[in-house]
């Protein structure tokens, strides 16, 4: 196979091509074949909106959902009067009204993580499925979160860490995931090979235990603190904070940097592990590396927000029938849209039982599951060649 300038992208073509028949024909015969990457009349490529229009509307929806988020609550108000707190703290001049502190103190810090988290969990979810090139993989599947419920609860039950303060269930859940991470990679490498199966299958079964570890812990544990611990495993926003939002923010920074540096490296690893290597990408550093970095992001995100499910499986699916597999395309629109979804999910977590509060997870589970089942009956789709 020849291809030109080395462009994976320009491999898909290739590779897609090569997989049928002479002729142009499917091995049987009767249809032309189909690009897994991207189903379509054969020959036609899907026409796409250009990236800036995309990216443009997707930040037009964030932010609207974030004035929104910030407005709606037991106490509404406006959104002239919102805009006026957060302008009069930029310029330096806060009010130290009761607005004020409702605005400033409590909803924006909140909102504000809620589009952190949900942009991180949206990016690792992306990176994921194209890792173990599975379309229902999500960054929970690796047992990440379940390794982060163990250190949260540790701490949540035991006190552990307590001389951090603020910052101990964080830490308890960050080393619970780097625990649970380097467990995974240990354990599905064979070699010096890091296999996509043993990825899976090594996650869900190490997943499965830390979930049981958890449960032991809650029933050996402080009966009062159980409701607390129960409640955060569902995912929660109600806690946060000025002082949560530097590490995600960096994390995420940090990570959509490297990604989109590596966005052919990741074209070639979604059409399989022949077609990549055949372009000169070092399969097992890009898998470890892609690893490392979704799991970070993964454990940050549990650390300040609890397990939240469905948005790193479900806003990938969306967004690539938006923009398509390119990954450079997909990244900074995923991102964008997994910030609107969680912002507007936490919304509906705090009104829909007003005055108390529903936990996250539950809301992105009843939107994401049917919406997930539309998405696989509507459009089925794989990432890169069926070989």
């Amino acid at each position: 196979m020849t291809v030109a300038n080395g462009d994976p992208d320009s491999a898909g073509a290739a590779a897609a091509s090569e997989s049928q028949a002479p002729g142009g024909r499917a091995s049987s015969g009767r249809e032309p074949a189909r690009s897994a990457r991207e189903p379509g009349p054969p020959g036609v490529p899907p026409r796409r909106l250009p990236l800036p229009v995309v990216l443009l509307a997707c930040t037009a929806l964030l932010l609207v959902s974030m004035v929104l988020g910030v407005a709606i609550g037991s106490v509404p108000l406006s959104p002239r009067a919102v805009l006026q707190v957060i302008v009069d703290h930029l310029a330096g001049h806060p009010r130290y009204s009761v607005a004020d502190a409702i605005v400033w103190e409590i909803r924006v810090p909140r909102v504000l993580l809620a589009a952190l988290v949900g942009a991180t969990l949206a990016t690792a979810g992306t990176v994921v499925q194209v890792l173990v090139r599975n379309a229902l993989a999500d960054p929970f599947l690796l047992g990440v979160s379940s390794g982060a419920s163990v250190g949260a609860t540790c701490v949540l039950l035991f006190g552990a860490f307590a001389s951090l303060g603020a910052w101990a269930i964080s830490a308890g859940s960050v080393l619970g995931a780097l625990g649970a991470m380097g467990a995974v990679f240990l354990i599905s490498r064979q070699g010096r090979a890091l296999s996509p199966t043993q990825l899976i299958l090594c996650g869900v079964v190490l997943s499965a235990l830390f979930e049981s570890v958890t449960s032991f812990l809650i029933f050996r544990g402080n009966p009062q603190a159980t409701q607390a611990v129960l409640f955060w495993l569902l995912g929660s926003f109600g806690l946060a904070t000025w002082q949560q939002l530097p590490i995600p923010t960096i994390v995420l920074a940090a990570a959509m940097i490297y990604l989109l540096a590596q966005g052919r490296s990741l074209n070639a690893l979604a059409l399989g592990a022949g077609p990549a290597a055949a372009l000169g990408v070092d399969l097992h550093r890009l898998r470890r590396d892609l690893f490392i970095v979704t799991s970070l992001m993964a454990g940050t995100a549990v650390a300040v927000s609890g397990v939240i499910g469905f948005v790193g499986l479900v806003v990938p699916h969306i967004v690539r029938l938006m923009v398509g597999s390119e990954h450079r395309r997909v990244l900074p629109t995923g991102m964008l849209f997994g910030a609107s979804f969680m912002v507007l999910g936490d919304l509906l977590a705090r009104v829909i039982v007003a005055p108390q509060e529903m936990p996250i997870g539950v809301i992105t589970a009843f939107i994401g599951a049917p919406l997930l089942i539309v998405l696989i009956r509507r459009r089925p789709y794989l990432y890169g060649t069926t070989g």
